[in-house]
């Protein structure tokens, strides 16, 4: 980014926060997108049973987990990229992106084996609920296959937008999302010449599209022309280039997993209370994640942003700019607290009508989304 004029003068504070936005607006988007995918889930899966609802909940916390540790692998990744795209070498972002690509295929591939082979054990590890263990088991044999396809073209994707292809970033995404809702309504109720699966749509349309977005992303990869990844750069191992990934990425992938995984205790709890609970909080999941879409825009600017300013060695402004996404970060948390607000009597009423749910989930929908109201704020200041 260009400073446009002295910093601090409101001509530059008028570039950073337009150029800030048109890197926020299609990460936001995106993020919009996944959450409208999550909705999609929770609406169908409704329309199938409460049972079906609370299984995909906790047998989706293993993708949430993974989610985390490719979240900071992949904003490790960012920051490192931005650094090397703002001194404009080009080589050493292709090598840092053959890095995290070779860390997360072999994570994600152990969660693949896990989810193919042992999908019951990790099921009684989040309920002792027969009929969830089963459809959950189910739920996750046939999803297995998009964690490492997921995890690649996720990673992919975080560092595209850090070398400013967030509008390519945003579209592939996007379009995956698209795809994603269709197949789960073609296979979750045999629309056309689909069968009805239920629960197995869920998970069959998930690996479906995950495994069409890494196809394109491997295309763009050969045909991009500012970033080429080639074989040899998903082998190359270079000690200074891999310590310094090191340095940015295993503390963020720290931070992550160990707020995952106290989450996903979070769901092992609520799992072994009742399927009126589960069903309620994956509900107020969705609903969160909605109000969320510009908080974690604000933070993949933020790595952008502050990564390419850090990497042309302007670190003034770069702490400058540190205060004012902070700043950003608390504006975006209490819009999206008052869209949880806002949507809630939305949501209680839709429920009420149109949703196959018990008494309980509907009173406990009600009382977390006011809970999740307030709890964004610290979510969106730390992310």
């Amino acid at each position: 980014m260009q400073q446009g004029g002295n910093l601090g003068s409101r001509k530059e504070k008028i570039s950073f926060y337009r150029y800030t936005a048109r890197i926020t607006g299609p990460i936001a988007l995106q993020n919009l997108m996944d959450a409208s995918v999550g909705s999609a889930d929770v609406i169908m899966l409704s329309f199938v049973g409460q049972t079906a609802l609370a299984a995909s909940s906790l047998a989706g916390q293993v993708m949430f987990v993974l989610q985390m540790l490719l979240f900071g692998i992949s904003s490790g990744a960012s920051v490192l990229a931005a650094q090397y795209w703002g001194k404009g070498d080009t080589r050493a972002v292709v090598r840092v992106m053959g890095i995290s690509l070779r860390i997360t295929f072999m994570i994600s591939a152990l969660f693949t084996l896990a989810g193919a082979l042992v999908p019951g054990a990790i099921m009684r590890f989040f309920t002792a609920d027969t009929e969830l263990i089963d459809a959950g088991s189910r739920y996750l044999q046939a999803v297995a296959a998009a964690y490492v396809l997921g995890g690649m073209s996720t990673v992919y994707l975080s560092v595209m937008r850090s070398v400013e292809r967030v509008r390519i970033s945003a579209a592939v995404h996007c379009s995956a999302v698209v795809l994603n809702v269709l197949l789960n309504a073609c296979f979750i109720f045999g629309l056309g010449p689909f069968p009805s699966l239920g629960i197995v749509g869920v998970a069959l349309a998930t690996s479906v599209t995950r495994l069409i977005e890494a196809l394109v992303c491997f295309l763009d990869s050969r045909t991009c022309r500012i970033i080429r990844l080639r074989l040899p750069d998903l082998l190359v191992h270079e000690r200074q280039l891999m310590r310094d990934f090191i340095r940015f990425s295993v503390p963020a992938a720290a931070n992550d997993i160990i707020w995952g995984l106290a989450f996903s205790l979070y769901s092992v709890i609520l799992g072994h209370l009742s399927s009126d609970i589960v069903a309620a909080n994956s509900v107020a999941a969705v609903v969160r994640s909605l109000g969320t879409v510009v908080c974690f825009g604000v933070s993949s600017s933020a790595a952008i942003v502050l990564g390419k300013t850090m990497g042309d060695n302007r670190l003034d402004q770069a702490r400058v700019y540190a205060r004012r996404f902070v700043g950003l970060s608390v504006a975006a948390a209490l819009a999206g607290g008052a869209v949880i607000l806002l949507g809630r009597p939305l949501v209680l009423r839709f429920m009420h009508y149109y949703v196959t749910v018990t008494d309980t989930v509907r009173k406990e929908v009600g009382l977390m989304l006011l809970i999740n109201s307030y709890y964004i704020l610290g979510q969106s200041v730390n992310t």
